[in-house]
């Protein structure tokens, strides 16, 4: 288990820039590049904490790493998270694309 859900940072923290994107109505070019701006920050940002998970990813352990599972409710419901090796390609690539999509 990790000290702290990074993980789940990887995954949720989009969600940060897009509740701060829905913010902003208004419909003029400088709103435009606010939005890109907090879209580039957000994904770049994204992409450095997966670089992380990547760095302290061990190869020469099989299983999943990373690992968080927190209980949401008593019937046994939980959220459990991990990678393994070939997921932790995938989180590099996406995290990897989405600023690049970004700039094009």
């Amino acid at each position: 288990m990790t000290a702290w859900p990074i993980l789940s940072l990887v995954t949720f923290l989009p969600l940060v820039g897009v509740l701060l994107i829905l913010f902003i109505n208004d419909d003029s070019e400088n709103a435009r590049r606010n939005i890109r701006a907090i879209a580039l920050l957000t994904t770049t940002f994204t992409f450095i904490i997966s670089l992380f998970i990547w760095t302290g990813f061990d190869n020469s352990q099989s299983g999943f790493q990373f690992v968080e599972k927190v209980a949401w409710l008593d019937s046994g419901i939980s959220y459990h998270m991990g990678v393994d090796g070939i997921s932790m390609l995938f989180v590099i690539l996406t995290t990897f694309l989405m600023p690049l999509c970004i700039l094009a």
